[in-house]
C-alpha cells in the first residue's frame, strides 16, 4: 500500500487569504486549527517561477515557490512537507517558516533510516505549527494526516 504527500500546512485562517490569490489551490480542514493544501499538478504549475526545482531537497516543491511560503509566514508558521511510502518503505522531508525566515529544517529521514528521538519530520514541523499530540500518538495522527493515502482524496 502507498503513501504519497506533498503539501503546504499553517492554521486554517492563515492559508485562507493565500488561497485565494490562487485558483488552483484547495484546502482542506485537518484538526487543531490547521489547513492542508495539496502540491497538485495544477497548484505546482500555477506557482512554478521557472527557476530550479528542489533547492531545498524537496522533489515536489516548485522552483521560486519557497520565497511565497517564507512571505505567508508573516503572519505565522507555515510548513512544507513531503512523505513518500510504499510497503512501509518510503521518506518525509518538512521545512517551517515563520517571520519569513527558515526555523526549521529542512529535515530528511530517507529510505531505511529511522526517525531521530524529535520524531519525524512532518511530526517536527507540526510541532512546530502548535500541534499537540496525545499520549501513545505523534503529531502526524494527532491531525489526522493518516486518514488519506494520496493528495487527491484530500481535496475531493
Amino acid at each position: 500500500m502507498s503513501y504519497d504527500l506533498r503539501a503546504v500546512i499553517a492554521d486554517g485562517a492563515a492559508l485562507r487569504g493565500p488561497a485565494r490569490g490562487l485558483p488552483a489551490a484547495r484546502l482542506a480542514s485537518i484538526g487543531q486549527g490547521l489547513s492542508l493544501m495539496p502540491m497538485t499538478e495544477a497548484l505546482f504549475d500555477s506557482v512554478a517561477d521557472g527557476s530550479a526545482v528542489g533547492l531545498l531537497g524537496f522533489q515536489g516543491l516548485p522552483g521560486g515557490f519557497e520565497k511565497i511560503l517564507a512571505a505567508w509566514s508573516a503572519g505565522g508558521p507555515v510548513a512544507y512537507v513531503e512523505a513518500e511510502y510504499f510497503g512501509g518503505v518510503g521518506e518525509q522531508r518538512a521545512v517551517v517558516w515563520n517571520g519569513g525566515s527558515i526555523v526549521l529544517g529542512p529535515l530528511h529521514v530517507g529510505e531505511g533510516q529511522s526517525f531521530p528521538p524529535a520524531g519525524s519530520p512532518i511530526s517536527q514541523a507540526l510541532r512546530q505549527l502548535g500541534v499537540v499530540a496525545s499520549a501513545g500518538e505523534d503529531e502526524f495522527s494527532a491531525v489526522g494526516l493518516d486518514r488519506h493515502r494520496h493528495a487527491e482524496a484530500w481535496i475531493a
